[in-house]
Formats: C-alpha cells, sequence, structure tokens
C-alpha cells in the first residue's frame, strides 16, 4: 500500500475573507493610522505573522480592505448611473448611502473620509489610494451627468461636473453627520431636503 503523500507547511487555520471582513471593520471605525496592528490581528482572530503572510504589511491590507468595502458596501453606486434620469442617480445615490449610515451594525461613517481626514504624510500612498478611487467614481458620475444634459434632462444652466461635486459633498457630509451622531432621521431629512432642490428642466 503506497504511503500517503506529504503535504508541505501547515494549512490556514481561518477564513481570509472573514479575516479581511473583520479587518475592515476596524480600519472604518478607527481610520488607517488609528487602527494598530494589536487591535487588527484580535479582531482578525489572527497572529501578525499570519497577517504578514497572507495579507502583506498594514498598508496592503488596508488597500485590501478598500477594495472589499467598494465590493460589498458601495456596490450601489455603481448601478445608480444605470438610473434612467439624473433625479434617479441622485436619489439612489443618496438613498444607498442612506442606508449604509443607519441599517445594520456597520459604523456611521465613510471610510474613505476618514482615511483622507486621519492620514498623515506618514500614510501619503494610502491618501493617494482613496483619492485616486474618488477621482474614479467622481469622472464616472461627471459622465453620467453630462449625457443627462446632452438629452436634455438637466435645466441649460446647470454645469454636470459641478453638480456632481455638489452630490458628492452631500454624500460625504451624510458620513461626516453620521459619525457625529445624526439619527436616522436627520439624514433622511437631508435626503429629501436635497431631492426637493433638484434642477428640473
Amino acid at each position: 500500500m503506497a504511503a500517503e503523500p506529504v503535504t508541505r507547511g501547515r494549512p490556514r487555520e481561518f477564513d481570509p475573507e472573514e479575516a479581511l471582513s473583520a479587518a475592515l471593520q476596524v480600519f472604518w471605525t478607527r481610520g488607517y493610522e488609528g487602527a494598530s496592528l494589536a487591535e487588527l490581528t484580535d479582531a482578525m482572530g489572527i497572529t501578525k505573522p499570519s497577517l504578514y503572510a497572507c495579507f502583506g504589511n498594514k498598508e496592503a491590507l488596508f488597500h485590501k480592505a478598500l477594495d472589499l468595502y467598494e465590493r460589498d458596501k458601495l456596490c450601489y453606486m455603481r448601478s445608480a448611473l444605470q438610473e434612467p434620469t439624473a433625479r434617479g442617480v441622485a436619489e439612489r445615490l443618496l438613498r444607498g448611502t442612506l442606508q449604509i449610515q443607519t441599517g445594520g451594525n456597520d459604523p456611521r461613517a465613510c471610510l474613505g473620509v476618514i482615511s483622507m481626514v486621519a492620514c498623515t504624510t506618514q500614510a501619503e500612498s494610502i491618501k493617494s489610494d482613496v483619492i485616486a478611487r474618488r477621482a474614479s467614481s467622481d469622472k464616472a458620475l461627471v459622465e453620467r451627468l453630462e449625457r443627462a444634459k446632452a438629452e436634455g434632462d438637466l435645466p441649460v444652466g446647470i454645469e454636470p461636473a459641478a453638480l456632481a461635486t455638489y452630490l458628492t459633498a452631500v454624500i460625504q457630509g451624510m458620513g461626516v453627520q453620521a459619525s457625529g451622531g445624526a439619527s436616522p432621521q436627520q439624514l433622511e431629512q437631508l435626503v429629501e431636503t436635497t431631492m426637493a432642490m433638484w434642477p428640473t428642466t
């Protein structure tokens, strides 16, 4: 009877996806610089050597956490751009943000905003990554609103880029308001007020 082949190394004793999800919650609550390795490994249920072996260093872990954040938490942003009207796009974005801020047990803040505010020069690559991701989403929103204007879905005097900046500022502001203790009702009123002010043809 042939001997069973010997496998090299020990199998991982944790689920990388679950560990990354736990790390995301820590970063989301504390920001990049505020999250210590001890907090991260404790939340992830792994040792520092396991973190480095699976994810690389803290910086690499944060980039992977941002990927997960965009994939699982911000998926509504991509689908919002498929709405048939500019107003529909805006409302889908605002209500998706409202759901993130008021639904479930996720931290009441925007991970990108937290990281931008907290990062110093020691975390320049983190700041650059957040800026690049935001620039990409901003560009997609501007292009969608430019299409709306070309289709006559926005008033002639409205500048798509300026409107996109305004909408982004409201969305980011909702994260700041939520982290400061604003109630779901107050955030709902912010959405309603923004939609009441939305330019119509």
